[in-house]
């Protein structure tokens, strides 16, 4: 095969040589260099690259081209190249421009010039854009084939379940000939296959799957769901930030350790489309790419990670901590840490739970962004979560509003955040608005808003929730003590004495992560009192392993 390709476009014919020079002194064993001195030349040569069935893992432009910027570049030559890794040159005056460009054309990095020594400022960061491009899968069509309609809230789940679990995957309609011809390949005799044997999922093995449950989703597709052994040093219950955290440090140090999650790994992270302020990642990235680097770094380390398994009890058996799963099955463990995040809550606006799946979201703007193109959508929320959102449907939708129940945005979103909305002209912010009910014959259709303005219904089709949070422990019962809203007390918020022992070795650490049930911790946003925010989800992971490896000592 061809070696792939990296491109270098810069109209300073001094730094063009410079950059190619550099490039191929590291990178000519495995990589072409093609570089041009003008945006027209770097299309062309694009053009060319794509006729002749090549290959580009990265295209570095330099900001400041006449008749075509380095973002209108790299803009385009994503039409021809998707997958390659997007990299601006500029100078220290335009770094705003790069820090927007990351938004308008999802812009991987941006590198000050000069870079000398290349050693140190130039290799590094291609060195990581090269990593994650050869993880990337770049198949033209997904293997996975899903056949689904367009308003089933069973085919929005099997989409949405793929997607945040990076298994690359192709949608077909049902009523559209090529879906119509794979459900005739498939067996499928209806043409209009009846709600119930939505959607079909056929593998790259050719094995076809009928409107089938998550495990048996999970199964096909190659993803864990049986644990090695019966009884482990620790199991973490939720693979969001905080239990991935958990993991990590878990299996490094050595615990023989499982994570158990239900849905996908990230949790909330995880569907974020862009996470910027997180510690060390200064052009930021997406929440399934954080969530991927961490579950690669726990299976590094040796942890097991089940997915599609939904633990319903726990229970202490004298010193062994049982988990219960919904099959029936369990495994146990010396302790446990419980990081099973929050779930948005739920609008209670009239008719608007007949449409979850069916234009109402909560979460999934990634899995259904290419939906919205040339629409009118909506937002609801006026945290962080909702604001990424909008930004991140304003390249799809032809109109992003964003309905805010209180007075302003200013006390529960990031600033940065808010200027980046600011500046967004298809983005419209509505302060005091709430919904009031939505309307609709199979999916939603319309929404009845409430605002200053009195009463009004406008025509949507696609709706956005990320209000709020609820956390993930009903199944938790009377074992663990709770909080009157379902959030785990951990440490001093324990009622008087709880069901610990008095002597219990932890309860005069400065620190205190652990619940009423002796080797049973909290992390992250399940914990009362937590800050919802990543990075302290994921420090809370760590912490809660260093008084895991104390109580094992100790007990």
């Amino acid at each position: 095969m061809d070696k792939p390709v990296i491109v270098t476009v810069d109209d300073d014919p001094g730094v063009s040589r410079s950059v190619a020079r550099d490039l191929r002194r590291r990178y000519s064993h495995s990589y072409r260099v093609v570089r041009a001195e003008t945006a027209a030349q770097g299309m062309e040569s694009l053009r060319e690259l794509r006729l002749r069935g090549d290959d580009v893992a990265i295209v570095l432009a330099d900001y400041r081209m006449p008749q075509m910027n380095g973002v209108e570049f790299l803009e385009q030559a994503m039409d021809l190249y998707p997958h390659a890794r997007r990299v601006l040159l500029t100078a220290y005056a335009d770094t705003d421009a790069a820090i927007q460009a990351i938004n308008v054309v999802d812009l991987d990095h941006y590198m000050l010039k000069p870079w000398d020594p290349p050693e140190e400022n130039l290799y590094p960061v291609l060195d990581a854009q090269l990593d994650a491009w050869q993880r990337t899968d770049r198949r033209e069509t997904g293997e996975l084939r899903v056949v689904g309609a367009r308003w089933s809230a069973r085919s929005y789940e099997v989409r949405d379940f793929l997607s945040r679990n990076q298994v690359p995957y192709r949608w077909l309609l049902a009523d559209a000939p090529e879906g119509a011809e794979l459900l005739a390949a498939a067996g499928e005799t209806d043409t209009a296959p009846p709600a119930d044997r939505l959607p079909v999922v056929v593998t790259a093995e050719g094995v076809t799957l009928t409107a089938p449950s998550v495990p048996e989703l999970a199964a096909a597709v190659g993803l864990s769901t049986t644990p090695a052994t019966d009884f482990y040093d620790l199991v973490v219950i939720g693979g969001g930030p905080g239990g991935l955290g958990a993991a990590v440090y878990g299996a490094s140090e050595g615990l023989r350790t499982v994570l158990v999650e239900q849905h996908a790994s990230g949790g909330q992270a995880g569907q974020s489309s862009r996470i910027e302020n997180y510690l060390g990642f200064p052009d930021g990235l997406s929440g399934a790419q954080l969530a991927d680097r961490a579950r690669r770094q726990a299976l590094k380390f040796g942890a097991e990670l089940l997915t599609a398994r939904q633990v319903t009890s726990l229970e202490a058996r004298g010193r062994a901590r049982v988990i219960g799963f919904a099959d029936g099955g369990s495994i146990a463990a010396h302790t446990v840490i419980l990081a099973t995040g929050v779930a948005y809550r739920r609008l209670t606006a009239p008719g608007l739970d007949g449409f979850i799946g069916s234009g109402c979201y909560y979460g999934a703007a990634l899995t259904e962004a290419s939906e919205c193109a040339g629409s009118d959508v909506y937002v609801v929320g006026a945290a962080n979560s909702a604001g990424q959102c909008a930004v991140h449907l304003s390249k799809y939708a032809r109109t992003v509003h964003l309905l805010v129940r209180g007075d302003s945005l200013e006390r529960s979103m990031s600033h940065y955040l808010i200027e980046q909305i600011s500046g967004l002209r298809n983005v419209e912010v509505h302060t005091g608005t709430e919904i009031t009910a939505a309307e609709g014959e199979g999916h939603l259709e319309r929404l009845v808003l409430k605002g200053p303005d009195g009463e009004r219904a406008v025509d949507t089709e696609r709706l956005f929730v990320f209000i709020g949070a609820e956390p993930f422990t009903d199944w938790l019962g009377d074992t663990v003590e709770r909080d009157d809203r379902g959030f785990v007390l951990t440490g001093p918020d324990l009622t008087a004495g709880g069901n610990r022992p008095r002597n219990w070795p932890l309860q005069r650490e400065p620190y205190h992560l652990e619940t009423n049930v002796p080797g049973v911790f909290a992390a992250g946003d399940v914990r009362a009192d937590s800050i919802k925010r990543v990075a302290s989800a994921v420090g809370e992971g760590a912490m809660a392993v260093a008084l895991v490896h104390r109580y094992l000592e100790k007990a």
